[in-house]
């Protein structure tokens, strides 16, 4: 088994961090007021006593980046996992619906399927994760069935107590990268390098994110504030939550 080597990680994470500052960027353009409005709960707004248009608005803007951006990271880290994996194991970006890494060890076939943290779903969820693995199970089993394959559920960070789910197995954090590229620290060395020319990447995305919150508070200001300057919950609790009516045909 090749050993993983630590500038390998270094290269690529400063090689390609900036994908995610660009998507983190990107996400910004693709932003409008509206649409903000219909995903978050104007009800928990309003309990939290919000009373500026400027206060909202970055209140509205900063919940939605930050379930955003935590899933832009996931992607990225899934990225990484399969890429330390493929440098001593010699996995692949698995083509199975619901597998992200599929790589051999030990004589046996492991499927993966990475999530960020160790609390990423409810139990409908992980009863499709299950359902997913008996599926990738049967179609590889296909060409060949005398294929050892074990299941696992990887969480980039965070931490379990038991790790043997039965069926399948779930490794976090530290376990996890271990599991994946037999080396106990890689979970340590990827973080140095994520800093890679972070700061000028901020300042470009607080440049945005200003900008962005000066035009949305200019138009929430001139589409949800009442004519003294009171925000208008009646007509954003309408925008979000009333009732969708279907267009009659003629």
């Amino acid at each position: 088994m090749p050993q993983l080597m630590v500038n390998d990680v270094i290269e690529y994470v400063e090689n390609n961090i900036a994908i995610f500052h660009e998507r983190r960027i990107g996400s910004l353009d693709k932003l409008r007021l509206s649409e903000v409005l219909k995903k978050k709960n104007p009800y928990l707004f309003k309990a939290k006593n919000i009373l500026s248009a400027q206060e909202f608005v970055k209140a509205l803007v900063d919940a939605h980046i930050s379930s955003s951006e935590e899933g832009i990271f996931g992607d990225w880290l899934e990225g990484l996992a399969i890429f330390i994996n493929s440098k001593v194991y010699g996995g692949w970006k698995s083509g199975i619906t619901g597998l992200d890494l599929e790589f051999d060890k030990d004589g046996m076939r492991n499927i993966v399927t990475i999530k960020s943290g160790p609390k990423w779903g409810n139990a409908s969820q992980v009863k499709k994760m299950l359902s997913d693995f008996n599926t990738a199970k049967k179609t590889l089993r296909t060409s060949n069935s005398n294929l050892h394959i074990i299941c696992i559920n990887g969480c980039c960070y965070g931490q379990i107590r038991n790790p043997d789910k039965g069926s399948y197995f779930k490794y976090c954090g530290q376990r996890f990268w271990e599991y994946i590229s037999g080396d106990e620290s890689v979970y340590i060395d990827i973080i140095e390098p994520l800093g890679y020319n972070a700061r000028k990447r901020n300042e470009d995305f607080t440049l945005k994110y200003n900008a962005m919150l000066n035009r949305f508070t200019r138009g929430f200001t001139e589409e949800f504030c009442l004519v003294n300057g009171d925000i208008d919950w009646n007509k954003i609790v309408a925008l979000n939550s009333g009732k969708i009516y279907k267009k009659r045909p003629h």
